[in-house]
């Protein structure tokens, strides 16, 4: 009988879902006390294996397997949700990950050809305070303190205090750098959280990299005016300007490919007697290509200029975040969707549009691949997330062959 037991892996989710979750959802929000009782809940499964752990600079735990080379293979991902959060989103990959390493350690009498490291990212979701990838960007060398340290959550606690409560000082976070230092390879599986695997009938895919992120603020200002008096040809209506954008980020994607969303709308003095004076949006574009994210946020531009200027009206940007796209290692997709095959008979390769601490690890030069597990509904950040228990153990099944086919690969 193999080693490796899916079943196992369904049982442990499950067994997670009860310690914090409820009928609401999972409330493992990372530097919370939930978040803390799920890490001990791993932290007991990788004492039961022996293996060697302890938590970085950063916040990022992590678990290891000494193996015959320095060389190191990755697996991991993260364990903190969104408040009331679906049941798989995260804990998925550090779970599934662990019972990859159980095989290998039965495998190879303890020792194995490289190292074997399971790592599980502080602060994917940036659920509490609004800056994801925490964790695993500070191991990546790109977090810059300074830009975090004014972060609070919405009961005014600093981000900076949150961290201490948890051992872990803002200042010295990119010091997790240093665990990187040996990585040959990083493997991660995920939820898809969206539809197109579920569209297609498929219960795996293999990811192509993650979207490019341009996030940004746009500011509509026209006049006050009284909405019985006003002709509506004499009005200077900033949210005239701003709803003709809520058709326009569509009219892009037709052309360019990628995702755009209006997320937020508020308008100013925001009464039914008023013609709105303001009107600031939010927008966030997404691609996995660079030229063609860059060309959607100018196409936006020139809308919200174009449209301003029809209705009377000013409009200033303002750059609320970005993240430039990030493309997975070739070598590793080939071998990701060997695995696939293997473990469910068909493939598929999309690209991903959240965001991911794959990422993170990429951008940091080390070889990178993820795999998607369909997404019943094609939902996911809510309760009713789920994928059906045979489609999670072929995932487990795909992650384990990927991690042989990467060992093998590591050692040429």
């Amino acid at each position: 009988m193999s080693p490796l037991d899916p079943k196992r892996t369904v049982q442990e989710l499950k067994d997670l879902r009860a310690l914090t979750g409820d009928e609401n959802g999972a409330w493992r929000v990372a530097w919370t006390d939930t978040w803390l009782k799920a890490r001990e809940f791993m932290r007991e499964k990788t004492d039961a294996l022996g293996l060697e752990a302890h938590m970085d600079a950063a916040g990022n735990v992590w678990s290891t397997l000494p193996g015959e080379s320095p060389v190191e293979l990755l697996i991991g991902g993260h364990i903190d949700s969104v408040p009331g959060g679906g049941w798989l989103d995260g804990c998925l990959n550090v779970l599934a990950g662990l019972e990859v390493v159980r095989r290998i350690k039965a495998e190879y009498g303890g020792r194995p050809p490289v190292t074997v490291r399971l790592v599980d990212w502080a602060d994917e979701e940036g659920a509490r305070f609004g800056r994801s990838l925490l964790g695993s960007s500070a191991a990546g060398g790109t977090l810059v303190p300074d830009e975090e340290r004014h972060r609070k959550d919405a009961d005014g606690v600093l981000l900076v205090d949150a961290l201490k409560r948890c051992g872990v000082d803002l200042d010295t976070m990119n010091d997790a750098h240093a665990e990187l230092r040996n990585a040959g390879a990083y493997l991660e599986l995920h939820i898809e959280q969206g539809p197109v695997l579920l569209d297609l009938d498929l219960p795996l895919g293999v990811v192509l990299g993650t979207f490019g992120v341009e996030r940004h603020g746009i500011h509509f200002r026209g006049q006050a005016a009284h909405s019985g008096s006003t002709p509506m040809n004499r009005r200077r209506d900033a949210f005239l300007a701003a709803g003709k954008m809520g058709q326009e980020i569509y009219a892009i994607t037709d052309e360019l490919g990628g995702v755009c969303t209006i997320g937020s709308c508020v308008t100013r003095p925001g009464i039914v007697t008023s013609v709105v004076a303001e009107c600031d949006i939010t927008l966030d574009q997404r691609h996995l290509d660079r030229v063609a994210l860059t060309r959607m946020y100018e196409r936006a531009v020139e809308a919200s200029r174009r449209f301003a200027a029809e209705g009377g009206v000013e409009v200033a940007w303002s750059k609320i975040w970005g993240i430039d796209p990030m493309p997975f290692h070739p070598e590793l997709i080939e071998l990701a969707d060997e695995a696939v095959r293997e473990a469910s008979g068909a493939s598929h390769r999309l690209p991903s549009g959240p965001l991911h601490d794959a990422a993170e690890v990429a951008r940091a030069g080390i070889p990178t691949v993820m795999l998607f597990v369909q997404s019943l509904h094609g939902i996911s950040h809510n309760k009713i997330e789920d994928t059906q228990e045979e489609h999670i153990e072929q995932s487990v099944v795909a992650l384990d062959r990927l991690a042989s086919k990467t060992i093998a690969w590591l050692r040429r």
